[in-house]
Parts: structure tokens; C-alpha cells; sequence
């Protein structure tokens, strides 16, 4: 259990770093409120509803995978747990 709580904060760095490198390489509106995937970006990276405050790129990714942390944790304490048999 603890190595699957441990995956939870990767995935949530590799999604934020995954939007940030979208967000340099696409053309612009990239991010913005006229970009059309700007929900799924709010959805699966939510320190970025905080756009009206400017955020380093570092703090973002620590943020999200902070985020995603708690959310692992939460999943994986209420997931049902096979039972053994005795």
C-alpha cells in the first residue's frame, strides 16, 4: 500500500510538468481562458485555478504533486483490501 500511496505524488509532477511543457511549446492562447482544454488542465491540475496569482513552474509542480499526495491517500485508506484466508 505504501508503494502505491508513493505513486500518487509522480503522477501528479508528471501532470502538472506534462501542461507546463504543452504551455511552452503550443502557440498561444496556450492556458489561457480562450484555450479550449483549459477544464481538463483545472480538472487534473488544480493549483492552476489559482491563475490570477503568478506561481513559479517549481511551485506548481510541487503543489501538484502535493495535491495528488493527499488524494492517494484518501483512495488508497478507503480501497477495499482483499481479505486472506486463515
Amino acid at each position: 500500500m505504501k508503494y502505491r500511496i508513493a505513486v500518487w505524488p509522480g503522477a501528479g509532477l508528471l501532470v502538472a510538468g506534462c501542461w507546463a511543457i504543452y504551455g511552452i511549446v503550443s502557440t498561444p492562447p496556450a492556458l489561457t481562458t480562450a484555450d479550449p482544454i483549459l477544464p481538463l488542465v483545472r480538472l487534473t491540475c488544480p493549483i492552476s485555478n489559482l491563475g490570477f496569482y503568478p506561481l513559479k513552474l517549481y511551485w506548481v509542480l510541487v503543489a501538484n504533486a502535493a495535491t495528488y499526495a493527499m488524494l492517494g491517500l484518501i483512495v488508497e485508506t478507503l480501497r477495499k483490501r482483499p481479505r486472506r484466508a486463515h
